[in-house]
């Protein structure tokens, strides 16, 4: 059975229920499948590391960095955040924010965000780490924050996306959404465009909300709740819906994978996947890390599956994400695992850190960024 320590019943109790590995029926830890030899076909060469604080804390976080022009940015679970020079790896500014936080850093339009445990969402200048404004959300957000060049948008894990005008910090608007009595603990963050945000929901629903009055254009479900138990029936969206060539794709725990065009609010097609991850696309596929741990690849245009990935089982593996020719995903063990877009065949491996690595990565100029659970960021090539 699935790890449950992305779950968390929202009830008269609000509790995460935690855990690092994997048990069977027989109440037995299952480790994480032994890797599988092969022949590297690529080198993995690292430009630079560097720390960021004391890394993610002892609660299920999945802090991610965030790029935005030349600077990459990352924070740690006590709310140091760090502005570092993408060529150099040298840190540009470094701001102690003295509270605990509880997600990774959003950042663009020159701004960068952060939100706390205590309900605050912080929003401070890319260019020096000046705070620019802050403001109170009630509850936590545990997704990044999203911008466009008007406003700071924020999932919360109430179920509500709130708004900001992203250069005062005023309140825009609220947008409100039904949260089912038990979720994976997390949120998927939204995708803000300039006239309209998408967001998906623990209730399975993909929403389309006006970003200039903050009302529903659109609800599409991506999936329908089946079993008898309340864990049977979680279809949560958690993973960040993916915006390609003018389709929505979205995948939904113990759901579907779902493309939608967005302007038609129409369903193209489904598959049945489950995945709490967000996804990634390249060479025409759509990539998904599957709750099992499998990686699989999917025809954007005809739904089919291209290749299937599943020797990396119960390692607990991040989000797929694109650099170069491959597709790589990051361990609970600090590997990373880097596949063949074509076949899915591994190509290259490298252990980045022995603390693991839970948040998911990032790539840009055929540069992979990886933040490990104990606050090393590290910048990777291919060759």
């Amino acid at each position: 059975m699935k790890s449950l320590s992305r779950i968390t019943a929202i009830a008269l109790i609000s509790a995460a229920i935690t855990g690092c590995g994997f048990w069977g029926d027989d109440g037995e830890e299952v480790k994480p499948a032994e890797l599988v030899s092969f022949e590297a076909e690529k080198k993995v060469d690292q430009l630079w590391s560097t720390s960021v604080g004391s890394g993610m804390g002892g609660k299920f976080h999945q802090f991610k960095p965030a790029i935005d022009d030349d600077k990459i940015f990352a924070v740690d679970h006590n709310g140091t955040v760090v502005a570092i020079d993408r060529e150099s790896g040298k840190a540009q500014w470094i701001v102690e924010l003295e509270t605990p936080v509880v997600g990774g850093v959003g950042a663009g339009y020159g701004k960068v965000s952060v939100a706390t445990e205590e309900g605050q969402v912080i929003v401070l200048s890319a260019a020096d780490g000046g705070e620019l404004w802050r403001a109170d959300v009630s509850t936590e957000a545990t997704a990044p924050g999203q911008f466009n060049s008007d406003l700071a948008v924020f999932q919360l894990i109430n179920g509500k996306v709130v708004a900001f005008d992203a250069s005062t910090g005023q309140r825009r608007w609220t947008f409100d959404s039904q949260v089912p009595r038990l979720t994976l603990r997390g949120t998927s963050s939204p995708i803000v465009a300039s006239d309209v945000t998408f967001a998906g929901f623990a209730s399975g629903k993909l929403a389309a909300i006006d970003n200039a009055k903050g009302t529903a254009i659109w609800e599409s479900r991506v999936a329908l709740p089946q079993g008898r138990s309340e864990l049977e029936r979680m279809i949560d969206i958690d993973g960040r819906p993916l915006l390609v060539d003018r389709m929505i794709y979205v995948t939904s725990y113990q759901g579907r994978l779902v493309a939608i065009n967005p302007f038609r609010a129409q369903i193209a097609w489904a598959k049945d996947v489950s995945s709490y991850h967000s996804l990634a696309a390249g060479f025409g596929n759509i990539y998904v890390s599957e709750a099992d741990d499998a990686v699989q690849a999917f025809d954007r245009g005809t739904s089919a599956s291209v290749w299937r990935q599943g020797a990396l089982q119960n390692r607990e593996i991040s989000a797929p994400t694109v650099i170069g020719s491959t597709v790589a995903v990051a361990d609970v063990e600090g590997y990373i695992h880097f596949m063949s877009q074509t076949d899915g065949h591994f190509v290259a491996r490298h252990k980045v850190d022995s603390s693991g690595v839970y948040g998911d990565m990032v790539s840009r100029d055929d540069v992979l960024y990886v933040l490990t659970n104990n606050g090393r960021l590290a910048a990777l090539t291919l060759q």
